[in-house]
């Protein structure tokens, strides 16, 4: 086999960490992307937040009564003027002076002084409040119970493991080795605490749970007269509470009424007394505080035409440390291993600020491409929203599906229909019936079913082949097993389970 050498030319897409760490930013989140900016700005000592130090110039300003002067609109951030005690950039440094500017700082230090004036005022911290636990209100009433000692001990404990809904699910066997106990004790125990309020609490099953609060209702006279009909005996309850809980889930009164051998009357009696207790009795104790959205764009229409305006409120505005900058231009003889650190810190804050301003441009350039496809829906709303796919923005804009993909993922649009995430516009079509215009968005098909849901008779629901049979009618070409797919996606039961009981 002869050896030789070739030449030969090939082109190849090389992913340099660079590039990787681009992709990454155009994916993120806006709380994300806070987080990233933030890890650049501690490790890298040549990114400035110029927006930081505005604030901070205006405070200083204002105490000393000093007018900020005002930078020009066509300089750039980072060319702004020094601080007095600066140096010209033409003058030339001396070894001597290159070490002691490496030794000290001469930046103005910050001011850590807080005016007086609020120090009136509270703190941020000490006017927030907190909603009263399910805990803390278990504890209130332990501590005021007759419990003592051991006793006491193991009801903290019970109280401890009770989850958001209320429920023990942890075995006594398991609670008594904890606590040192026997298992009568902590039985014992458990018996006092679900005397508490709410009613129900510390209930190990949902039969437990809802026999407790039936108990409750017939020691209290007034929930007595309020609640359970007199028609009805509290024994009717406790057997369908017993027995016939999956019976009463899936509406089969008449099976409930033949094994117990009352009217169906009487077991609609019943129904609406179980109706009214509650199945999770610590839901009031628990607060799901809702996560507050800040839109990463803003769609407004300004004179007849629709703005695409970026929200950078928040964001640091980097630039190049004008401090750093001057020092890599002026090098001392002995300052070799420095400058190659700085050199290197410096190609990093370049990337990261063109990453960043890639990655808006990017952005505005996709909800642009949004707003041209779906502009009917911004203005009339969830009936005009059109089918679209990642290919047709991607064939727009002229970038590839998956760059689409990364852009829209965990990004939010403010328009006049509200806060949605781009996500929302992607959509797939459903066919007309009469082949007629163009295909209709899946979204709005929810939409009319939801609406023919919330319209429909309560002791008479419709049946997803209803459902199919009304969208048929209005041109809308649907399977059975498609409504059925849409229905659990907007949480809607069956119709079975959605039948109520005639008044």
């Amino acid at each position: 086999m002869d050896l030789r050498l070739d030449l030969r030319l090939s082109q190849k897409l090389v992913m340099t960490p660079q590039l990787q760490q681009a992709i990454k930013l155009l994916q993120l989140s806006r709380l994300e992307l806070q987080q990233v900016l933030a890890q650049h700005l501690v490790e890298n000592p040549l990114l400035e937040d110029l927006a930081l130090e505005i604030q901070e110039e205006e405070a200083v300003a204002g105490e000393e009564g000093i007018e900020r002067p005002k930078v020009q609109e066509n300089e750039l951030p980072g060319e702004a003027e020094e601080a007095p005690m600066a140096v010209k950039e033409s003058e030339s440094l001396s070894p001597e002076e290159w070490d002691n500017l490496l030794g000290s700082d001469w930046r103005p230090a910050q001011r850590d002084d807080v005016p007086q004036g609020d120090e009136e005022f509270p703190s941020y911290e000490q006017t927030l409040t907190k909603p009263t636990s399910l805990e803390d209100h278990l504890e209130w009433q332990l501590r005021l119970s007759s419990l003592e000692g051991d006793d006491r001990d193991i009801g903290r404990m019970i109280i401890g493991n009770l989850d958001e809904d209320g429920y023990l699910r942890i075995p006594l066997e398991e609670l008594a080795e904890d606590g040192n106990g026997s298992i009568e004790q902590v039985e014992r125990v458990l018996k006092h605490i679900q005397t508490f309020d709410p009613p129900g609490v510390a209930a190990r099953d949902l039969q437990e749970c809802l026999r407790i609060q039936l108990h409750a209702l017939q020691q209290d006279e007034a929930g007595l007269e309020g609640s359970l009909p007199l028609t009805v005996s509290p024994n009717v309850i406790e057997a369908i509470l017993d027995h016939h809980l999956v019976d009463l889930q899936k509406k089969r009164y008449q099976v409930v009424a033949k094994n117990l051998g009352v009217t169906l009357d009487e077991v609609y009696e019943a129904v609406k007394v179980i109706e009214h207790l509650e199945p999770k009795p610590g839901r009031p104790y628990f607060s799901d505080s809702n996560s507050i959205i800040i839109p990463d764009v803003y769609v407004l229409k300004h004179e007849g035409e629709w703005v695409v305006l970026l929200n950078d409120d928040g964001l640091p505005r980097l630039r190049i440390s004008p401090y750093y900058r001057r020092l890599l231009n002026h090098p001392g003889e002995d300052a070799g291993t420095t400058k190659t650190y700085l050199e290197e810190k410096l190609k990093g804050a370049q990337w990261i600020i063109r990453s960043i301003d890639q990655r808006n441009k990017t952005i505005v350039k996709v909800v642009k491409s949004l707003v041209k496809f779906q502009e009917a829906f911004l203005e009339k709303g969830i009936q005009y929203l059109r089918p679209l796919v990642l290919k047709q923005v991607a064939d727009d804009v002229g970038m590839h599906e998956s760059t689409i993909s990364r852009v829209t993922t965990n990004k939010y649009m403010h328009c006049p229909q509200g806060i949605l995430e781009l996500k929302f516009f992607f959509n797939a079509g459903i066919q007309r019936a009469d082949n007629r215009g163009e295909d209709m968005s899946s979204v709005t098909v929810r939409e009319m079913i939801r609406e023919m849901v919330a319209q429909e008779e309560a002791a008479n629901p419709l049946k997803d082949q209803e459902i199919v049979a009304r969208l048929r009618k209005k041109n809308i070409l649907i399977a059975r097993r498609t409504v059925a797919k849409y229905r659990a996606e907007l949480h809607i039961a069956s119709a079975g389970q959605r039948k109520r009981i005639p008044t």
